[in-house]
């Protein structure tokens, strides 16, 4: 199989590897990104790092909440000049607004009534790309909510209240002060917006991931020619410390690095007075998996003068 350039210079930037080590990686692999990926670590050329929000996407991250609940919503455009249009800003926000009348899924909140024009909001996507000429699109949306207790909020890299370029909801659950357990969420929210974690707890981890990361381990282990019950023990080290990085609850708090996310909660419920939990979160990042092209400006004059 022919590996091309392109590949090649992808998989560095994702690995930080050399130009050979990932020609190499990808020959190994049959051009199987993933697995070039992986044969780096195994080889310890290149570390995990995760590169989701490495690609990007125009457009502006909108929350809303109220008591009980908390919406997030991404809106793309084609340029970061039309999400700073006012017109813009407006349709995201209120899109966020209309998101808390229904269960947060994508479905619902395009097919929900946009307020004022007895249309839904997918419709008025449709007029807002003929009102300020460009393509744009509602791209995904979620909801938070709990019975007792309080769903918190965090913008950041915000233009203005409750418009940025990345979003996170956290719900508490309690039967203490909501407000207290608010404040408290928003820190959190901090955090995750800081760490992006992978999951709330180790069992929420996709077993995939475990597995992919178990094996790499073991291949590293197994590479120092110690015992097989030393190996083990390694492995199982090595996947304590995955589980410390990715899991919410388990990483070393943002606010104060001493204590876990988990330990943090119980000194909350001070100031909470009662039990808490934190039961969910949601972290949107602008353009967060959206794959671009990258227009080879000299190639396309070059392409007009032939012409």
């Amino acid at each position: 199989m022919s590996i091309t350039a392109a590949q090649v210079k992808e998989l560095r930037e994702k690995s930080g590897a050399g130009m050979m080590d990932c020609k190499t990686a990808l020959t190994e692999n049959n051009g199987d990104m993933e697995a070039a990926m992986d044969w780096l670590r195994k080889k310890g050329i290149a570390k995990a790092d995760k590169k989701a929000g490495r690609t990007a996407a125009e457009g502006l991250i909108g929350v809303a909440s109220d008591a009980n609940g908390a919406v997030v919503v991404e809106v793309n455009s084609e340029t970061d000049f039309v999400a700073r249009n006012d017109a813009f800003q407006a349709l995201v926000s209120n899109i966020a607004t209309v998101a808390l009348g229904t269960d947060g899924s994508l479905d619902a909140v395009s097919g929900a009534n946009y307020p004022e024009t007895g249309k839904s909001v997918a419709d008025t996507v449709k007029d807002a790309i003929g009102t300020i000429g460009e393509n744009m699109t509602l791209r995904r949306s979620a909801k938070l909510a709990v019975e007792n207790g309080a769903v918190a909020t965090y913008v950041h890299n915000a233009v203005t209240d409750g418009l940025g370029k990345l979003g996170v909801l956290v719900a508490i659950e309690t039967a203490g002060d909501a407000d207290a357990a608010r404040a408290f969420g928003r820190q959190v929210a901090m955090h995750v917006a800081a760490t992006n974690p992978m999951a709330l707890t180790e069992a929420d981890v996709d077993p995939t991931a475990v597995a992919r990361e178990k094996e790499i381990f073991s291949d590293q282990a197994r590479q120092s020619g110690k015992p097989e019950n030393i190996i083990e023990k390694m492995v199982e080290g090595r996947l304590r410390k995955f589980f410390e990085e990715v899991v919410l609850l388990k990483q070393a708090f943002v606010m104060n690095p001493d204590l876990t996310v988990e330990k943090a909660l119980v000194e909350a419920e001070k100031e909470i007075g009662a039990p808490a939990k934190i039961v969910g979160f949601v972290r949107f990042a602008l353009g967060e998996g959206v794959e671009r092209e990258e227009s080879d400006f000299a190639a396309e004059v070059a392409a007009a003068v032939k012409s």
